[in-house]
């Protein structure tokens, strides 16, 4: 029986480790700006234009009066929670030597549409967004379980879409008239 296990492709163990040492000598160097630009094309469906990528479609489902062309906001919002969780799987691993074959994040999150963007069901008692989020991690890999529970639970208190989910955060808003 070979002891071998079908890897992950890896990430870079070094530019890991520089980055971290970097991190360490001046915390300063890890505080960013991100930008996102949301245009709307007409009924539910937005485009999301992130630096020089291609735009990130997100729209509605048909239920919810959208062309069912996309995930939703709060879809989104589950996938990024889930991505920014196995990056950081990844990266925990990695640091500690441990080779994965298989990374999963199942995500579930129980939300409230009834107020329908502020023109349905709007008492004060109401409570919009995700009241709810549940992770089922997967991993595989070279590491006892022991190991693998400690890579996780490093990853769930560093993510940070998990901690935006998890504790309140600052929130503005301007509008321009044009």
């Amino acid at each position: 029986m070979s002891n071998t296990i079908n890897a992950l492709a890896e990430i870079d163990a070094d530019g890991l480790a520089r980055l971290s040492e970097n991190a360490k000598a001046d915390p300063s160097v890890g505080k960013k700006t991100l930008k996102a630009t949301t245009t709307c094309e007409g009924g539910f469906r937005n485009l999301t234009q992130i630096r020089t990528l291609t735009p990130v479609l997100v729209s509605e489902p048909c239920q919810l009066l959208g062309d069912d062309a996309a995930p939703n906001p709060s879809e989104m919002a589950l996938a990024a929670l889930g991505s920014c969780i196995s990056v950081g799987l990844l990266a925990n691993a990695t640091s500690r030597g441990v080779t994965l074959s298989k990374i999963e994040v199942a995500m579930e999150g129980d939300i409230d549409i009834s107020a329908v963007w502020g023109v349905g069901d709007t008492p004060e008692s109401k409570v919009p967004g995700f009241t709810a989020v549940r992770c089922a991690i997967t991993l595989a890999g070279d590491a006892d379980a022991a190991t693998l529970q400690e890579v996780k639970e490093n990853a769930m208190v560093w993510s940070p879409v998990v901690n935006t989910f998890a504790r309140p955060v600052q929130m503005s808003s301007t509008l321009t008239i044009g």
